[in-house]
């Protein structure tokens, strides 16, 4: 599939990967549509791209989920591609006090989220691509965001079966699969040290326009493709220190 004269609705396109993604999407000629919880960033954003269409939402909350696909359904029935990218990282322990209660909300946003979205785009007549952004950390964890790296495989699975699940219906299915980047999932500055989102992009375009449709980069390339002794070392090297 080209991605041009496309419109492309991305959940969490206004910070990290998402914004990634939109800058990018718009510079090939489609029209965005970006959703996030804080409505100052996204204002931020259209001041800077006047032509995106913003809207704001918070895709733990079902009753937010349908509102947005009643919007989109009555505003933009022509909508192309959904973007499944709005994510949150916690760096918990299992024995803090708080744990379960912020499980509850990684869940409901990492995995909840784009399931219902998914079940609910996938009706509107006009998509013929959903992308999902999971995670190298679907295939080894890392224990310092144990819910997290959790979600993330729960996604990679689900993924792989909504590509067999969607085929008679058309859909395509793209999974976007990154490592840790320079972004401030989980908080600013626990990712300094890693790769800019630029060159992530730069990447995954050139393997969607080779017709990939699994995107990885780096490190989520690495054990994308690895065994499981393999990816044994990987879990001990990553948490020598948890």
């Amino acid at each position: 599939m080209k991605f041009t004269n496309k419109k492309i609705l991305i959940t969490g396109g206004a910070t990290g990967i998402g914004l990634g993604l939109t800058e990018r999407f718009l510079k090939d000629g489609n029209t965005l549509i970006i959703c996030g919880r804080r409505e100052s960033v996204l204002s931020e954003l259209k001041a800077k791209h006047p032509s995106l269409i913003t809207k704001v939402c918070d895709l733990s909350s079902v009753d937010e989920r349908i509102a947005l696909y009643d919007w989109i359904q009555e505003n933009h029935p022509d909508l192309d591609v959904l973007v499944n990218n709005a994510g949150i990282q916690q760096w918990m322990n299992l024995s803090d006090a708080d744990f379960y209660e912020r499980a509850k909300i990684e869940i409901a946003t990492n995995v909840e989220a784009p399931v219902h979205l998914s079940s609910l785009f996938m009706n509107l007549t006009s998509v013929s691509c959903i992308m999902n952004v999971t995670s190298g950390l679907s295939f080894v964890p890392l224990s310092k965001v144990p819910v997290y790296s959790a979600t993330k495989a729960f996604f990679h699975s689900f993924t792989l079966s909504m590509r067999h699940l969607l085929k008679t219906k058309n859909i395509e299915v793209i999974e976007i699969i990154p490592p840790a980047l320079n972004t401030d999932l989980g908080g600013k500055g626990l990712h300094n040290y890693a790769p800019p989102v630029s060159e992530f992009i730069e990447s995954i375009f050139e393997q969607l326009n080779e017709g990939k449709t699994e995107l990885t980069f780096g490190f989520s390339d690495m054990v994308s493709k690895s065994g499981p002794e393999d990816l044994q070392k990987a879990f001990d090297r990553m948490n020598t220190s948890n």
